[in-house]
């Protein structure tokens, strides 16, 4: 924990350097947000009534968990990237760190900034009109939890490619794309075809938006959304695993090859 937290200090001193970024990045939610309270105003609610009140309440979801599969997918990458280019990462993988804190706690400050936009975004949506009033708010943090572990995976995975191939990265720009096409995330999976709402199935973001749009819109019990998180609990269970082997094999051909720090 004292290694996490010297490296989410570290990022954190970095970021706040920038300030004007820093702004911009929390004043683009109102805008993104604005843009589709009116667009919702287009939409027929009883296109959405399955998941949500209305238009602008699916989406405001859909995108706030799009945020989280962002930030899963790229800031191990970026981590690793950065690291090689100021020539670091040899330097931290030959100190007594495990090999698992690095990869984990380099991203954490990613992920608490992407926490606090998400929360900005629920909340700005809120005075637009989104009701949050009886809100699973137990049920929607266990499943961000199951739902942050298999998208941080993904990352790590993603992660790996960097490490071996420097550049081009087919997991993260297949799983975004898809998680995007097939996910729910600006319209129902219900109005795809049946083959694709079956691949759809296989994609943490159905789940996840599934769940989380009925514990935060409908206030769905835990009972109600077993499926969802059996779902994401078996994802989980499967990609955690598998990326951190994944990770530490292409650490050991990238040292094994002396390629670990050219980019």
């Amino acid at each position: 924990m004292r290694k996490a937290y010297a490296f989410l200090r570290r990022d954190f001193f970095i970021e706040a350097s920038y300030r004007l970024n820093f702004l911009l990045s929390l004043a683009s939610v109102v805008f993104a947000i604005a843009i589709f309270y009116f667009m919702g105003k287009i939409v027929d609610p009883a296109a959405v009534q399955d998941s949500a009140d209305d238009y602008f309440s699916f989406v405001l979801v859909g995108i706030a968990m799009a945020m989280y599969l962002r930030t899963g997918l790229g800031s191990f990458a970026e981590s690793v990237r950065e690291e090689q280019m100021m020539g670091t990462l040899e330097a931290m993988m030959s100190t007594p760190t495990s090999l698992t804190t690095i990869i984990l706690s380099s991203s954490v400050w990613r992920f608490l900034f992407t926490s606090i936009s998400v929360l900005a975004f629920l909340v700005v949506g809120a005075f637009f009109g989104v009701s949050f009033a009886g809100a699973n708010i137990a049920a929607a943090l266990l499943l961000l939890v199951l739902t942050v572990a298999c998208y941080a995976a993904l990352g790590i995975i993603s992660a790996s490619f960097i490490i071996v191939f420097k550049r081009g990265d087919p997991i993260n720009w297949a799983v975004s794309s898809l998680s995007i096409f097939l996910g729910g995330v600006f319209y129902p999976v219900s109005v795809l075809p049946g083959w694709l709402q079956f691949l759809s199935r296989l994609l943490p973001m159905t789940w996840a938006l599934d769940g989380m749009r009925g514990a935060l819109l409908k206030g769905e019990s835990f009972s109600s959304l077993w499926q969802e998180f059996l779902a994401l609990t078996i994802i989980a269970a499967v990609l955690v695993p598998l990326s951190l082997v994944l990770f530490r094999l292409s650490v050991h051909y990238a040292r094994k090859n002396g390629t670990l720090v050219k980019y």
